[in-house]
């Protein structure tokens, strides 16, 4: 009877292994599609504006420039 216990018990410990296996297999799978997805998407830059953005960005901040040189030298817009 200890036998066949002793048999059961193994033969559950190895599955268990087996599908842990399998799942840490799937999830090092997904992490590294993940990882390309990121690797292929275009870079951002800082603050997270993508490149059409951060020229609005670059634009705005040229215009606040203008307009603050404009009152430092004491011209009226």
């Amino acid at each position: 009877m200890s036998e066949a216990v002793f048999i059961i018990a193994a033969a559950s410990l190895i599955g268990l292994v087996v599908v842990a296996y399998a799942l840490l297999r799937g999830w090092q799978g997904w992490l590294e599609l993940k990882q390309r997805e990121l690797e292929k998407s275009p870079r951002e830059i800082e603050g997270g504006a993508g490149s059409g953005a951060a020229r609005i960005e670059i634009a705005d901040l040229k215009e606040r420039i203008k307009k603050l040189e404009a009152i430092a030298s004491g011209v009226d817009l």
